[in-house]
């Protein structure tokens, strides 16, 4: 980064969560398209879906952002994940397939609130200046310092980036930056809730975040079964409250159980968290989250990016 300071977006911020894992060679995709719940074949250079690996009995493992660099490239962007824990489980599926799997500790992922100065919708951008756009580039370099992902959507605009230099913490944004996740519906998946919940008791759909429509993948036959026979009858919704939750609590309607919150953040004014719960409920059962009061609480729906 011989002269950062010309190329650098205002308002950047480190998401230390968020880590990057590679996969690259002639059977980089292919190998992803076997192992992924997405399509990947309906990328081209330079353009992301959201994306995650299942367990066998289709429990979600892992959600992150894939992005397609090339033809033998793929970028992993994974915001909970151990990358280092996920490429081990990978590598004992690559077999014969010409593909590396490695974590990227060179690269460092930030955001930004605001719209993103490039990117836009599913195409990624590498950025050269503030006001300037380049082609994506496979590795981040001088000319083009910058990898921008439009991360814009009901949490409002923002834009996530990837860069050879990190960015200054800011704890206060993170967490701001992961409230919005959870306002866009993306869930924040710590340990505890990994391998719990299927695709859509997860709403993924909403992020058009896995297929039933392609090939076998671990989980395929849990997932398209449940879609096809109509058998969705949980997912998320969002809820509010004025003290922090806490991932795993359940989640009571009028006293009685109801659901159980995955992800937890603190917003700016509120604390929000994501529940899995019945999409058939009374909706005027007075919520509460481990008897914190609920004072705001709407179920996720219909298409987002």
């Amino acid at each position: 980064m011989s002269d950062k300071s010309h190329a650098t977006p205002d308002g950047l911020f480190a998401l230390s969560n968020h880590r990057l894992m590679a996969l690259s060679g002639r059977d980089a995709l292919t190998f992803a398209q076997a192992q992924f719940m997405n399509d990947v074949t309906r990328l081209v250079d330079g353009q992301w879906q959201w994306n995650g690996w299942l367990t066998p009995k289709g429990r979600v493992i892992a959600l992150f952002a894939l992005l397609r660099v090339d033809a033998e490239t793929l970028w992993l962007l994974l915001p909970d994940a151990d990358p280092n824990q996920l490429a081990d489980a990978l590598k004992r599926f690559v077999f014969r397939s010409k593909v590396a799997i490695a974590v990227r500790d060179d690269l460092h992922v930030a955001g930004r609130f605001g719209a993103p100065l490039a990117a836009s919708g599913a195409l990624a951008s590498g950025i050269a200046g503030p006001s300037a756009q380049a082609p994506l580039a496979d590795e981040v370099s001088d000319s083009s310092p910058y990898v921008e992902l439009d991360m814009s959507g009901d949490g409002g605009p923002r834009a996530l980036y990837v860069s050879a230099s990190p960015e200054v913490p800011s704890p206060a944004l993170e967490a701001e930056w992961a409230a919005a996740d959870l306002r866009h519906g993306l869930p924040r998946l710590p340990a505890s809730q990994v391998e719990h919940w299927t695709p859509q008791q997860l709403s993924l759909e909403r992020l058009q975040g896995f297929s039933v429509k392609k090939g076998c993948y671990p989980g395929q036959e849990i997932v398209a079964r449940t879609h096809f026979l109509g058998k969705v009858k949980r997912g998320l919704m969002l809820v509010a409250g004025t003290v922090p939750f806490e991932a795993g609590a359940e989640v009571h309607a009028a006293g009685s159980p109801l659901g159980a919150l995955v992800s937890s953040a603190t917003g700016k004014e509120r604390q929000l968290g994501l529940a899995v719960v019945p999409l058939e409920r009374d909706a005027s059962a007075a919520l509460t989250v481990s008897e914190a009061p609920v004072v705001e609480a709407s179920l996720l729906g219909g298409l987002s990016r």
